[in-house]
């Protein structure tokens, strides 16, 4: 939060927004409330802590610009997309989700616990309409639902880089959903 005010100072309250929020509330909460806040035609979301790189979302842009995907997501598991910073639990609890969900919901993407993504502001707001989930699974239920909608998807290769401050909050209750 502090860095966030720091960078308002530097870059403008009309470019940084914080929505300061009390407790764990839950990711989908938080994609929700921030949604609202959000302007423009499309929505990028990532996790604020670094560990996705700002500098893939020029490759974002060009992706959703030359195919007029409805959704590009960055995917730590084609083309050269990776992992650094994860231990073996974290590894095989990310892959077991992607594979369990790949065989059980078939949502045609391969990086469905990532959260890095460019939306067509529309077809966010659509699929948040329809959202039962509010912790780590949300993104996987947002991918799934936009996939039965009939949104398109493309991919983007993205290094993850595990976060150096803070810890995360992926529990056993998340990874049991």
């Amino acid at each position: 939060l502090e860095v966030a005010r720091d960078l308002k100072k530097v870059y403008g309250a009309d470019r940084i927004v914080i929505l300061p929020r009390k407790g764990k509330l839950g990711l989908g909460s938080a994609y929700i409330d921030g949604l609202k806040k959000a302007s423009g035609d499309f929505v990028i979301l990532m996790d604020a802590d670094l560990s996705h790189h700002p500098k893939f979302i020029p490759q974002f842009i060009e992706k959703q610009r030359k195919t007029d995907a409805d959704i590009v997501t960055g995917t730590r598991y084609r083309g050269g997309g990776g992992v650094a910073g994860w231990d073996l639990k974290r590894k095989l609890t990310s892959r077991g989700a992607n594979y369990l969900a790949h065989v059980l919901l078939n949502p045609g993407v391969s990086d469905l616990t990532g959260s890095f993504r460019l939306y067509k502001r529309h077809v966010l707001e659509e699929v948040m309409t329809q959202m039962q989930s509010r912790g780590y699974v949300f993104q996987m239920e947002v991918a799934v639902r936009a996939s039965s909608l009939g949104y398109r998807f493309e991919e983007v290769p993205i290094s993850f880089v595990d976060r150096i401050y803070g810890e995360s909050k992926l529990g056993a209750g998340e990874i049991i959903q």
